[in-house]
């Protein structure tokens, strides 16, 4: 019963934001359901004690990377960067390639250790106004950024910094650049996929006398600058956040070491607040980027924007808290879901698959589906069984590597339910629903699961690592 409980919550936060409705409302119903079916005299300690603070914890940390990262989103539109970089792009790759070169901009960001979210309120504008004068189909905009941010340089491609390429090496003991070889063809197969299905999709509303659309929500405001920024200006912010980004990942621990303390100056006696710098370093890194990225286009575009700043900022901001309180309760939810007792019956379900590597991938997979989170699927399914991984690993004579890379890759697979965070939050900044689009992010979802069991069959075929 308590199985059923589990899978009924997640079926009804599913439905309820496949049809629209706010997830910041359902998504604490939904959790409080279970909870409620499981063990009413929970219902109210789960709330406050799990499921707020959860979600409390996520916007301390997250908030301000969803703000920056909407201003600089924002700055890029009003600045007419990103309709000069639609110019340049139309100009060197064709119309015909619009979507491709929206997904290798995606690329190049996320792996430049660019924060996914970021990644959705940077490329947006500019995605907006390519697929306008290719005549594309607004409603595909979702599928192709995930296609180019939540997928291969997200967790396959080695070296990538984002979070799923990092968590199993603390498990694993290995490193970000984990088995490079069945990471980078698995990346490929996902790229060359992936792409194949948009161009289908793109050609077939073509043929059916599709363009962009008319009345579509949160549309990019039109550049009202005069004359527009060289090409080379334009994406000169997009360049720096990637590579102040790393820097400060570097810079930052060597300043202030593990973990940094001060005293508040206060009357009367006060505890130290102790930072523990390790786990925050890599956000700090982020927000620093997107300032320097923002005073960036301020610098090059002050006239353009200063006009249009107090409005777009509002606007801007207004996007990232929706989009974060989205992500938020999300955040919550999977917590709440997590602590129930038909959650360890999922868990345990799992060990029964022989296979060790199709093991993992399946239970990491899954795990994260029902937490709607790619990295806290991954960190259940590993804090759990890692121990267990590992000595399978060893029995059956398989590189550790090669569990990172599969673990890494299944977290990715089959997280982007319609619940899922991430997703919410690029329904939201295009204005889209999940009616219009979500078929195309289930489909870049199902390609993305099915690579991690063709790199498995590639690891067993050749033994390539």
């Amino acid at each position: 019963m308590s199985f059923v409980i589990v899978l009924a919550a997640l079926a009804f936060l599913m439905f309820a934001a496949y049809r629209g409705h706010s997830v910041i409302l359902f998504a604490p119903i939904a959790a409080l359901g279970a909870v409620l079916l499981t063990d009413p005299s929970l219902v109210a300690p789960m709330f406050t004690g799990l499921f707020m603070a959860k979600m409390v914890g996520f916007l301390k940390l997250y908030f301000p990377v969803f703000m920056l990262g909407a201003v600089f989103g924002k700055l890029i539109e009003l600045s007419g960067f990103s309709k000069s970089i639609v110019a340049a792009t139309i100009g060197l790759l064709g119309r015909g390639r619009a979507m491709l070169s929206i997904v290798l901009v995606c690329a190049l960001l996320t792996y430049g250790g660019v924060s996914l979210f970021v990644v959705v309120f940077a490329v947006y504008p500019f995605a907006a106004e390519l697929f306008r004068q290719s005549d594309i189909p607004k409603r595909l905009i979702p599928g192709t950024i995930a296609l180019g941010a939540f997928t291969f340089t997200m967790d396959s491609l080695p070296g990538t910094p984002q979070i799923q390429n990092i968590i199993p090496t603390s498990f694993f003991g290995t490193t970000a650049w984990a088995a490079p070889w069945l990471g980078t063809l698995g990346g490929v197969f996902i790229l060359v996929v992936g792409m194949s299905y948009l161009e289908w999709r793109r050609r077939k509303a073509a043929r059916a006398g599709e363009g962009y659309g008319e009345n579509l929500v949160n549309e990019p405001a039109p550049f009202q600058g005069g004359k527009l920024a060289n090409p080379v200006i334009a994406v000169l912010p997009l360049v720096l956040v990637g590579v102040t980004n790393k820097v400060f990942t570097d810079m930052i621990p060597r300043l202030y070491g593990e973990s940094t303390s001060f005293a508040p100056a206060v009357v009367g006696k006060a505890e130290p607040v102790v930072q523990q710098v390790s786990r925050v370093a890599g956000i700090w890194a982020v927000e620093g980027a997107l300032l320097v990225g923002i005073l960036c286009v301020l610098a090059f575009a002050w006239r353009p924007v200063k006009q249009r700043f107090a409005d777009g900022s509002k606007a801007a901001v207004g996007g990232a808290l929706l989009a974060s309180m989205n992500t938020a309760s999300e955040y919550g939810f999977g917590a709440v879901i997590a602590a129930l007792p038909g959650f360890r019956v999922v868990a345990d379900a799992l060990h029964a698959i022989p296979n060790p590597l199709v093991n993992e991938a399946v239970t990491v997979t899954a795990l994260a589906g029902v937490t709607g989170s790619a990295s806290g699927g991954m960190s259940i399914a590993l804090g759990a069984m890692a121990d267990t991984f590992v000595a399978n690993a060893h029995a059956a004579g398989i590189p550790l590597e090669v569990f990172h890379r599969v673990a890494a890759m299944a977290s990715g697979g089959m997280d982007t339910l319609p619940h899922n965070g991430a997703v919410i939050t690029l329904l939201a900044v295009t204005g889209l629903t999940h009616r219009q689009s979500y078929k195309d992010i289930f489909a870049i979802t199902v390609i993305k699961t099915l690579a991690v069991f063709v790199v498995i069959a590639l690891y067993y075929l050749t033994g390539l690592v």
